[in-house]
């Protein structure tokens, strides 16, 4: 594992037992997050506003009720950063012509633009990871990120009982 964090972890304690799976996950996406974020100024964006314009459909919109699922984000946050994009001009809100009660979002030529612009970021970080990551340690990776994916899902990790 090549991280920054990790090195420092065990030089100070003197061994990755210590190490928990939990910690490790927060780190690395800690640093990843101010990496992009870093980045994102560069377009004059934020890795949130990044995020959800990769989400959304580039060429046929998106329903506004798929997108907050579709990011893992809950209504209220979604909804301050559509509102910002829109004012930004990213974004504009159709009705959904087969649901009278929804809405479609749809990126402006500004919109795809600064998708366009976080895409690359995101593809760059991509290559530059499989650079110095062997491909077997990433097929580990995905596997190990699968794994606890599917456990906590599957609610295996935490069983809640008729005494809690």
């Amino acid at each position: 594992m090549h991280n920054k964090f990790l090195y420092i972890w065990i030089h100070q304690t003197g061994s990755m037992k210590d190490l928990t799976i939990d910690h490790a996950l927060r780190a690395t996406w800690q640093a990843v997050s101010k990496m992009y974020n870093e980045e994102a100024k560069n377009y004059d964006l934020t890795m949130a506003i990044g995020f959800t314009l990769l989400s959304i459909d580039p060429k046929g919109g998106t329903p506004s009720t798929m997108l907050g699922p579709k990011m893992g984000m809950e209504a209220t946050s979604l909804s301050r950063i559509l509102k910002n994009i829109e004012e930004k001009g990213y974004i504009e809100r159709k009705p959904n012509p087969n649901d009278g009660r929804g809405v479609l979002i749809y990126l402006t030529p500004l919109g795809l633009e600064k998708r366009e612009g976080s895409k690359d970021v995101v593809l760059r970080f991509n290559e530059v990871v499989k650079e110095h990551v062997s491909e077997e340690d990433l097929h580990g990776f995905f596997k190990t990120m699968d794994v606890i994916n599917k456990l906590i899902s599957d609610k295996k990790i935490y069983i809640k009982t008729t005494n809690n």
